[in-house]
């Protein structure tokens, strides 16, 4: 009984001293910024692909850390969106920052949530994408700043 007990603790005092997932390294954001910042997104719809919608944080206006991030996707039948086809990149390198989110997070046919996530203050951009169960591919590039 004492062993379950002292398990207990340390499982809820790691969730209760949890840090929130840092997305980029400062200098990953620095080293985006030093070739002339963000690329400029180019991407053609295909049609009839997924939907890839930001719905937090609010990014008309700057966002303070650590923020939740809720991303939900939405497919046209009969196509459903392949969770495992997601993907997710940062600024003008395309950091592959997939492997960190899903470390945190799962991805599932409706989105991903992220309960805390930080990024250092700035300008930055992400690259979401997603394909669906007829091979039908969406990009949606995300801007916003970082107080």
């Amino acid at each position: 009984m004492k062993y379950l007990s002292t398990m207990v603790f340390l499982i809820l005092s790691t969730i209760a001293n949890a840090q929130p997932l840092m997305l980029v390294t400062e200098a990953e954001v620095k080293a985006s910024m030093e070739v002339g910042g963000l690329p400029t997104p180019r991407s053609m719809p295909t049609p009839g692909a997924p939907r890839i919608e930001l719905v937090s944080p609010d990014i008309k206006k700057a966002v303070t850390m650590p923020t939740k991030i809720e991303v939900k996707f939405s497919g046209n039948a009969p196509a459903e969106p392949k969770p495992e086809t997601f993907k997710a990149l940062y600024g003008a390198f395309k950091i592959d920052i997939t492997q960190r989110l899903l470390g945190v997070a799962k991805v599932t046919k409706e989105g991903i949530n992220v309960s805390d996530a930080t990024l250092p203050s700035g300008k930055h951009q992400l690259l979401l994408m997603l394909t669906d169960t007829l091979g039908r591919e969406t990009q949606q590039v995300v801007s916003f700043t970082v107080q």
